[in-house]
């Protein structure tokens, strides 16, 4: 028998206002981005901003529907339209957050496992990994270097990828 052990590295920031002006810009790019949410249901908004290589920043939100896994997540909606409209200019880094008013969010949300995949997708459709930024609306933000840090057993045949 062999043991392995997993660690996760991201950095932690007390607020927005401790990153750099790239980030800093992004993080208010995916507040913007929960205008467009349509949650009724969880009434929990979601927003996320993409930044491209280059420049152009893509805005997305979580958009609920009433047969609830027809819904989707903001990171995908954001992941599925670079892939549709932009794929051939690189993500650098994403930026995501949350507000609900039912109750105070006190850190980051993270991602669900299907966004992870999507994400791990992505990075190897362009060959490179790119920043998150989890952000907390007047608190934390946890800056993460490629989705691997937070999906380290992410699902890749190769296989499935040749012609046949």
């Amino acid at each position: 028998m062999t043991e392995h052990e997993i660690k996760i590295a991201f950095k932690e920031f007390d607020s927005v206002e401790e990153l750099n002006d790239e980030d800093h810009n992004l993080c208010l790019e995916a507040v913007s981005a929960l205008a467009s949410s349509h949650s009724p249901y969880s009434k929990f908004r979601v927003g996320a901003a993409l930044l491209l290589k280059s420049g152009k920043v893509i805005h997305a939100s979580n958009q609920e529907n009433v047969a609830y896994p027809s819904g989707l997540c903001a990171e995908r909606v954001a992941l599925f339209h670079w892939g549709t409209s932009h794929a051939d200019d690189p993500i650098i880094s994403m930026a995501v957050t949350a507000k609900t008013d039912d109750f105070q969010l006190l850190k980051p949300v993270t991602s669900c496992g299907a966004c992870l995949q999507v994400m791990a997708e992505c990075e190897k459709r362009q060959n490179s990994p790119f920043k998150m930024l989890l952000y907390c609306i007047d608190g934390p933000v946890w800056v993460i270097d490629g989705v691997h840090s937070l999906m380290p057993f992410m699902f890749f045949e190769e296989r499935l990828s040749q012609v046949i």
